[in-house]
């Protein structure tokens, strides 16, 4: 029987003022795996995080982690698992290793443990030679690092990370995952994680849920959500306004197109063949007076699975704004 990490059903969680964040969300995570969520900003993945760590309760529906219920068993539940928010979680105007005693001492670590269990965790995500620095000097991808070997202290059955690579550089999120990823290996860790970035959730994910609006609207691993859109897509960038349901019922009609998507002057036209497929859309296109820019083909991609289910395109519309925090609030200290 396959143990799950997660387990929630039809979560609804309503703030003040009415603003429904949750809708009815239904998810499981087996046990040593990894699991991304995709959403938008305001689709309520960090509101679920934050349900399944025990830090808000739901409105209604039910969820636990490794059995155990996230209301009544909230400080079971905390002993399992650790939680990296996207905010920085770190004091940036003392060192790596006194924040990490500061962890220990949060977490209960009894003292004669401390040192040992810093330095391993130090060692853990390559800050060693760091550990004596002020944090203040560290890079981005250092005091994620940090963070993550804060989390880590404990060695958790389970490990939330919210936007984990957010605003660094691609060298330096790979060092993150690829740091994670050891770890995870080395004791069985099952990673929960909040991503903006599409190839981390392929590359990396072993089941992807998309939500939109509170909602799950896709689930399952990263090539069979691709394989869901279709074999090729045709994306037709147009010259002109966007075509009316007409021409796209024309286009549905011709053989073996499957799903269209009409989304800001593109049109992307999932198909078993492109080659056979593009001279039927061109002649449908021109035939209804649309005129067209460009034209390509691609293999289905996340962002395809994405854009087919959520109805919109995933823009990291937030991570200059959270670099900007970042440095703001390390040059002030």
């Amino acid at each position: 029987m396959v143990e799950l990490a997660v387990e929630a059903h039809d979560i609804t969680k309503v703030f003040k003022g009415g603003v429904r964040a949750l809708d009815g969300l239904s998810i499981q995570v087996e046990a040593g795996k990894v699991f991304a969520m995709l959403g938008p900003n305001g689709s309520g993945k960090t509101t679920l995080m934050r349900i399944l760590t025990t830090q808000f309760k739901a409105t209604s529906g039910t969820a636990s982690v490794f059995g155990l219920d996230v209301v009544r068993e909230g400080k079971e539940i905390r002993e399992l698992i650790s939680y990296v928010p996207q905010e920085m979680s770190v004091w940036t105007d003392i060192t790596g290793y006194e924040n990490l005693l500061i962890f220990s001492k949060i977490y209960g670590i009894p003292s004669s443990q401390r040192k040992k269990m810093i330095e391993d965790a130090l060692e853990e995500m390559n800050l060693t030679e760091f550990a004596d620095k002020i944090v203040k000097i560290y890079s981005g991808g250092m005091i994620r690092r940090l963070e993550i070997a804060s989390a880590l202290l404990i060695k958790p059955h389970l490990l939330f990370l919210d936007e984990p690579t957010i605003g660094l550089d691609p060298a330096a999120r790979k060092t993150v995952w690829d740091k994670v990823l050891a770890f995870k290996k080395e004791v069985g860790m099952t990673v929960f994680f909040n991503t903006h970035y599409m190839d981390e959730a392929d590359a990396y994910a072993d089941q992807i849920t998309i939500i939109s609006k509170g909602k799950q609207v896709a689930n399952g691993g990263p090539d069979a959500l691709k394989a869901s859109v279709g074999a090729e897509t045709i994306t037709v960038a147009l010259a002109c306004p966007e075509p009316g349901d007409g021409v796209v019922g024309s286009l549905k009609g011709l053989d073996g197109v499957g799903d269209i998507v009409v989304n800001e002057g593109t049109i992307n036209i999932h198909v078993k063949a492109a080659d056979r497929a593009i001279p039927g859309v061109i002649d449908v296109l021109r035939s209804n007076g649309v005129v067209i820019n460009k034209i390509s083909t691609s293999m289905p991609s996340l962002d395809d699975v994405f854009l087919k289910y959520a109805g919109t395109r995933l823009e990291s519309t937030t991570s200059i704004k959270d670099i900007k925090q970042t440095r703001k609030r390390i040059g002030g200290g």
